[in-house]
């Protein structure tokens, strides 16, 4: 097991998922996806590009099957979706979609804007933790090789 970084110092072991699904006909839309500035990706992406969040290297704009993906982090098999008002009224697309990220071996993490504009730092406490839970290497492993 190798340890991608370390979170509050629990070493975090790396999980990449190799040879994910690729639909190319959804690459027209990544630079109309990305230019959009959504104001929430903004600000999350703030928060984690340029290895910011603990070295760990995040995409954005990532396709992954049938679907473009907020951001994408490879190291971990981790989606990060930042889910608006619209997510409201597509609750079962969105089940179906996560189910299908799942079905891969994927983790999906879910902020919404509203948590994102209130106080970015708490969603982004809420991401150290789901890191932990999901990825994190409890201190009785002893089966650590780094």
């Amino acid at each position: 097991m190798e340890i991608l970084t370390y979170i509050r110092k629990i070493p975090i072991r790396k999980n990449h998922i190799s040879k994910l699904p690729y639909n190319p006909d959804l690459k027209p839309l990544l630079p109309q996806k990305r230019k959009a500035g959504i104001l929430c990706e903004v600000l999350f992406w703030k928060q984690v590009h340029k290895r910011k969040f603990y070295g760990i290297d995040f995409d954005r704009q990532r396709i992954i099957g049938n679907y473009i993906v907020d951001f994408y982090v490879k190291n971990l098999g981790l989606v990060v979706e930042i889910d608006g008002w619209v997510h409201e009224t597509t609750q079962e697309y969105d089940e179906k979609r996560q189910r299908n990220l799942e079905s891969y071996g994927l983790k999906v993490f879910r902020i919404l804007n509203h948590d994102i504009l209130q106080n970015v730092s708490v969603s982004i406490r809420d991401l150290e933790e789901f890191i932990i839970v999901h990825y994190g290497i409890p201190e009785n492993d002893t089966a650590i090789v780094e």
